[in-house]
């Protein structure tokens, strides 16, 4: 793929798709630096990353609070003093709030707003003199299919809807993209991530789960974190100098757009 010796930075790197993707990029040669609250996560996925053969870099922060970003990036900084790689995963909030519109908070839109795009923002804008720097840079950010089409509660769609629309709109900016950097996004489908809403779901009620799984999904299966992490190393490959402000779908089929 071309990554060998290429710097990378996961946020929300230590669990589902984020450690996914950490992963699936060590094993490309890539040295990969994750960031996510939970410390034992972390250094456990770390020391993963390390057992591929490249250094790996740790760091507890909260991607919602603007010091944590600034901190995360300056260590990067010091530490290697150059980045290629940037992916934008962390995210969520699909289940905040409920389903009465009415009777969600306008802090719930807010949050799951800010943990979404202003986290991805403020990432993607510390990080891009690095890449310049190099000439060369990958920025992805993990979307979702609610970002594409209507579903989902309303403060998550949009926030997912607000990424793909960021991706792009790097993505037509000539300055940037001749230096070498792309910006795209992915849109996952329901992936099968442990210790989430979705396994707790299966165990609760295996029977009605995996009727649920066959009616709504063409595959019959959910996905898994690490089908979504080869696209995305792909994406970050040379193999991909062409794709730039695409929206990649990995459902399996299971929404509706084209």
């Amino acid at each position: 793929m071309g990554l060998s010796g290429k710097y990378a930075l996961v946020t929300g790197g230590s669990h589902g798709i984020g450690r996914a993707i950490a992963l699936a990029l060590a094993a490309e040669g890539c040295h990969v630096a994750i960031c996510a609250r939970n410390k034992q996560r972390v250094d456990e996925v770390v020391k993963e990353i390390e057992n591929k053969g490249v250094v790996g870099i740790g760091i507890s922060a909260d991607a919602t609070n603007p010091q944590d970003i600034e901190r995360v990036v300056s260590i990067i900084t010091g530490t290697w003093g150059k980045l290629h790689i940037l992916i934008n995963n962390v995210g969520g909030g699909g289940s905040w709030g409920s389903e009465d519109v009415e009777q969600t908070s306008e802090k719930v839109w807010q949050d799951v707003y800010d943990k979404n795009v202003t986290a991805a923002i403020r990432f993607t804008m510390r990080c891009l003199p690095l890449m310049r720097k190099e000439k060369w840079g990958r920025v992805v950010t993990i979307s979702s299919i609610c970002g594409r089409e209507a579903g989902g509660r309303p403060w998550y769609s949009m926030a997912k809807s607000a990424q793909i629309s960021f991706m792009k709109s790097l993505a037509i900016k000539h300055d940037l993209v001749r230096d070498g950097i792309t910006f795209n996004s992915v849109a996952p489908g329901q992936i099968m991530i442990p210790d989430t809403g979705l396994e707790r779901k299966q165990r609760e009620n295996p029977e009605e789960f995996n009727k649920f799984v066959l009616e709504n999904f063409p595959l019959g299966r959910l996905g898994l974190p690490e089908e979504v992490a080869s696209v995305v190393t792909f994406i970050c490959s040379d193999k991909a100098q062409l794709l730039n402000g695409a929206s990649i779908v990995i459902d399996g089929g299971q929404s509706k757009i084209l």
